[in-house]
């Protein structure tokens, strides 16, 4: 390769470079800024105290059939160690905050298979605290 066909193929290399950084940048700020699924924090509703026969299935039931209220999505959280049995509480989504208050006030301290359920509009979980390398538990240093 001659010195004049390097020089041609930096100054490609060092173009298409500059390229794909103004095309990475321009990408990053057409997207939305939005949450992921479309929905305010006040559309997401705490469910507790409710009893462990019930399912996703059965708490989105319970919820539509509130006049006025679109369940947009229903989880009973479940424990991983106890081959998914209840925790006893869950989180519904509404379409919007209107319909959420409409959910609290009809079925906060309802009762549901024999249980008075609670019914909140959902807090962002706390992010946990970085621990870095101390794992607890005893230490002993000789």
């Amino acid at each position: 390769m001659s010195d004049d066909d390097k020089d041609i193929v930096e100054e490609v290399e060092e173009t298409d470079s500059d390229d794909v950084k103004e095309e990475s940048s321009e990408e990053v700020a057409e997207k939305p800024a939005a949450s992921g699924d479309g929905q305010t924090e006040d559309s997401k509703l705490y469910v507790g105290n409710l009893p462990f026969s019930v399912d996703n299935a059965k708490l989105g039931e319970v919820f539509s059939a509130i006049e006025g209220v679109e369940v947009v999505e229903a989880v009973v959280i479940t424990d991983k160690f106890n081959e998914g049995r209840s925790k006893g509480f869950g989180f519904v989504t509404v379409a919007d905050a209107d319909q959420a208050q409409k959910a609290i006030e009809a079925m906060n301290g309802a009762d549901l298979d024999g249980r008075k359920i609670v019914v909140n509009v959902a807090r962002p979980r706390a992010e946990k605290r970085d621990r870095g390398d101390d794992r607890g538990g005893f230490r002993r240093s000789y």
